[in-house]
């Protein structure tokens, strides 16, 4: 018996047959609900054209969307740098020789993921509003980037260490033989492979953090999202200024994935071309030689 036919049974004829049958129900009930939803809205006037006529106005998008669409990639622009940042280095600390350090590491990345984003954005709003920490016309700005910071940070950790760790033990080994210094096992062989095999779940998390931006709109932040929000009450179309947004939110986020996709092939085709050329001449590395070695 092969290990094929362990996992998974292939569909005889009926199966198949029933797989596409669930498909197209799947497909027509899914178009159902679209049709649904469109004479829903056409019945309130919702795709009349004066309900979308404001937004072929230069003047709307300089009043309400390009500011939110600003203040949008802004917030996440900063929050997704200091993810990224805090996140390597917490998710290096917990792979740290000394316990202490990894159990202080664990400890705040365990409390940063147990906290609501939204909860956090609310409290430092306060707390910063209290203690003048910042500017007034910045308070709602430094609440929002830092809140993603801890949370996502915190995530992306998790992710950067089970990336070192899902690497062959056996390069760890090796670099320990060569004498490699722990600081050198990590930036010169360890992180830059796990970097490659983690982009996919860092791309998610950075998605995840364009999108939590729309809860600044309860701290009184100005994004798209809040933006929206207001161009519908202003103009009475919250139907369409609403669909404007999310088309938006949708575009930056494949803008983004798209981004990321691109980086990811550079990086895996470079490490291709380079092959071997990557591996460390013996004079360039730094050890605690044995006595009597140079």
């Amino acid at each position: 018996m092969s290990g094929a036919s362990v996992l998974f049974d292939a569909p005889g004829p009926r199966a198949r047959l029933r797989h596409h049958l669930y498909s197209v129900l799947v497909v027509l009930a899914l178009i159902g609900a679209g049709w649904w939803l469109y004479t829903a809205f056409a019945a309130k006037g919702q795709f009349t054209a004066a309900k979308w006529e404001p937004f072929l106005d230069s003047q709307v998008w300089e009043t309400y969307i390009l500011p939110g669409l600003e203040g949008t990639i802004t917030a996440a622009a900063i929050s997704i740098v200091g993810s990224v940042i805090f996140g390597m280095i917490f998710g290096i600390l917990r792979l740290s020789d000394h316990a202490w350090v990894r159990w202080t590491a664990g400890t705040i990345v365990e409390l940063a993921r147990a906290i609501p984003v939204l909860i956090l954005m609310i409290f430092l709003f306060s707390f910063f509003a209290d203690y003048k920490v910042f500017p007034s016309d910045q308070l709602a700005l430094a609440a929002v980037v830092i809140a993603l910071i801890i949370y996502n940070s915190s995530v992306i950790a998790e992710i950067v260490r089970a990336g070192i760790l899902s690497l062959p033990k056996g390069q760890t080994e090796a670099a320990v033989a060569l004498g490699l210094r722990k600081n050198q096992l990590m930036r010169l062989i360890l992180l830059p492979q796990a970097v490659t095999a983690m982009l996919p779940a860092l791309v998610s998390q950075m998605v995840v953090v364009l999108k939590d931006t729309a809860l600044g709109y309860q701290i009184t932040y100005v994004e798209l999202v809040r933006s929206g929000a207001q161009v519908g009450a202003a103009l009475g179309n919250p139907v369409p200024a609403l669909i404007v947004v999310a088309l938006l939110m949708i575009s930056l986020n494949i803008a983004l994935s798209f981004l990321a996709t691109r980086i990811e092939k550079r990086l895996r085709s470079g490490r291709r071309k380079k092959g071997g050329a990557g591996v460390l001449g013996a004079d360039t590395i730094v050890t605690d030689a044995a006595p009597g070695v140079d």
